[in-house]
């Protein structure tokens, strides 16, 4: 059973920074696309960015483009999200989410079929 595990949330003062980190357990290979996404309270879940199996090809949502950056670390399991110039409306639970044997990232969350327990990210002075 894969199994996804999320770190790094934590409270930041606005224009900080913060790494968050998604460690893949329970599969045989690195073969899977990892998607970021938040959700804030009484709001839908936003799509933030994918990596894909497709040579590396990465895809972000316009409103992180130039703050958020997403990275994979195959040796270590791990899948990264570096949260740049965060602003307060970017408190939410951050979760990430696995989709196994893909290729390119799915067009929808509800095509990922494990996902982590989330990490809070606070931003506020």
């Amino acid at each position: 059973q894969l199994q996804l595990v999320e770190s790094g949330g934590g409270l930041v003062q606005p224009g900080g920074s913060l790494r968050l980190s998604c460690t893949v357990s329970g599969f045989t290979t690195n073969y899977y696309v990892i998607g970021w996404f938040r959700q804030a309270p009484g709001k839908e879940r936003e799509a933030l960015s994918c990596f894909s199996n497709d040579n590396g090809v990465t895809k972000s949502v316009d409103y992180v483009k130039g703050r958020f950056a997403i990275s994979r670390d195959n040796a270590k399991n791990t899948v990264y999200l570096q949260l740049n110039n965060l602003k307060p409306e970017d408190t939410s639970i951050y979760y990430c989410a696995a989709r196994p044997l893909a290729i390119a990232c799915p067009k929808g969350s509800n095509e990922f079929h494990f996902w982590g327990q989330g990490t809070q990210v606070t931003v506020s002075s």
